[in-house]
């Protein structure tokens, strides 16, 4: 099997909260839909849902499950092709390893949030990276108020955050990956 190079890691944890401590944030339904959609549209072949809550995992699992089989499946195809993607993960190191599987080069992560950062890369320059198939990169989105700074550290690369006209900057994290899907594996 052919896999895409690039695959989308939506993490739970570590995260801040809007106190700055790190945490572990709630799964979202519109976020594994809407991510597993835009992410399929563009040719992504895994999005990866992490979280180290058991319980939660096991709430993504239900989720991906009654669209894929059954009832949910049959009244949305569309949907079940979408959340077939959609692979569920306690870590990162987890996720790494599953896209690893499918690559003889190590995967690179690429990593992006709502503020400017240093040494940081436009859009279109991790599209002509991507151009390389036999690299792999995974691409973290957080939840909650942004990845930790350890996150950010341990990264290949970071990407510049997608702004607009305005100094109002926070969009709904499954918005923000759309965008970057769009300007990464979109038609140009």
């Amino acid at each position: 099997m052919v896999c895409d190079n690039l695959a989308i890691a939506l993490l739970h944890y570590p995260v801040y909260n809007k106190h700055r401590e790190v945490v572990t944030t709630a799964l979202t339904n519109l976020d594994q839909h809407d991510i597993a959609r835009s992410s399929r549209t563009f040719g992504l072949d895994r999005f990866y849902i992490v979280t180290p809550s058991e319980e939660q995992r096991r709430l993504a699992e239900r989720i991906s499950g009654h669209w894929q089989e059954g009832w949910g499946a049959d009244y949305n195809p569309d949907r079940r092709s979408a959340l077939e993607i959609v692979r569920v993960c306690p870590t990162l190191a987890d996720a790494v390893a599953d896209f690893q599987g499918s690559f003889a080069k190590p995967v690179k992560v690429a990593i992006t949030g709502a503020a400017e950062r240093p040494g940081s890369i436009e859009l279109a320059t991790f599209r002509n990276l991507l151009e390389d198939s036999h690299q792999p990169y995974l691409l973290l989105l957080g939840t909650g108020w942004g990845l930790t700074e350890e996150s950010f550290a341990e990264a290949d690369y970071i990407l510049k955050p997608i702004a607009g006209q305005s100094s109002y900057n926070h969009l709904s994290v499954r918005s923000a990956a759309a965008i970057m899907l769009d300007r990464l594996k979109g038609t140009r």
